[in-house]
């Protein structure tokens, strides 16, 4: 038998559970999973203490998109608690100028009722083209719904205060994977490869035939590349 790891999983924006759904069952013989709750607070900090209290004394850490901002922020507070680390899907930087306008913008629009999670007209900006029009697309909009308007509004301004974590990188000594689909717009993977870059001995996968949510679009090849993090 493998040794079994405590795997911690972190959502992305407007994600839950379902984001690590098959991973977590591919993934159940080498891993216990426990998928933080990142709907309850307004911080980085405040998710990631909230996710350091439920969990288990020593664990990996995944995250994915907006996880992957809470995992830096739990590697600042409780490094000593981590044994190795998988991103995927996000960024080391902060927002620019124009990406913190559009998300105080949608902020606004929420604040006035027009809340509508992830619309069709936001999908090509998360799916890759061929997943946009099928089931997936549905699953995406209704995990969305479910976190819905209060939650979206309180990560989106955790994500505005986020800080930059490229100075952190060259300090991350844990084995570590940063992953990234091929065709992803939000976060491209020139920024995957620059985290790659500056943590020492990480590995860079690409997932092909997959846009920002390679966990529900790839399933089985991300659970692949996580089984040989965990493994190795």
């Amino acid at each position: 038998m493998p040794n079994r790891h405590d795997l911690l999983l972190l959502p992305g924006l407007l994600c839950d559970a379902r984001l690590w759904r098959d991973p977590i069952a591919a993934l159940a013989d080498l891993a216990e999973c426990q998928v933080a709750d990142l709907t309850q607070d307004d911080t980085l900090r405040g998710m990631a203490l909230r996710a350091l209290e439920a969990a288990p004394p020593r664990f990996a850490l995944a995250g994915l998109s907006m996880g992957g901002y809470v995992a830096f922020e739990i590697l600042r507070l409780a490094p000593e608690r981590v044994t190795r680390l998988a991103l995927f899907d996000t960024s080391a930087r902060p927002d620019t100028e124009e990406a913190a306008r559009r998300r105080r913008g949608l902020m606004a629009l929420t604040r006035t009722g027009q809340f509508r999670g992830v619309t069709p007209r936001l999908l090509p900006s998360l799916l890759h083209p061929d997943a946009v029009e099928g089931p997936l697309g549905h699953e995406v909009r209704a995990m969305a719904d479910r976190v819905g308007r209060e939650a979206f509004l309180r990560q989106q301004l955790a994500i505005l205060q986020r800080p930059d974590s490229r100075p952190m990188l060259p300090e991350i000594r844990l084995p570590t994977l940063v992953a990234v689909g091929e065709q992803d717009i939000l976060t491209p993977p020139e920024l995957a490869e620059e985290i790659a870059a500056g943590i020492p001995g990480a590995r860079l996968e690409r997932i092909a035939q997959s846009g920002h949510l390679p966990t529900m679009e790839q399933p089985a090849a991300a659970a692949a590349l996580m089984r040989g993090w965990l493994a190795g």
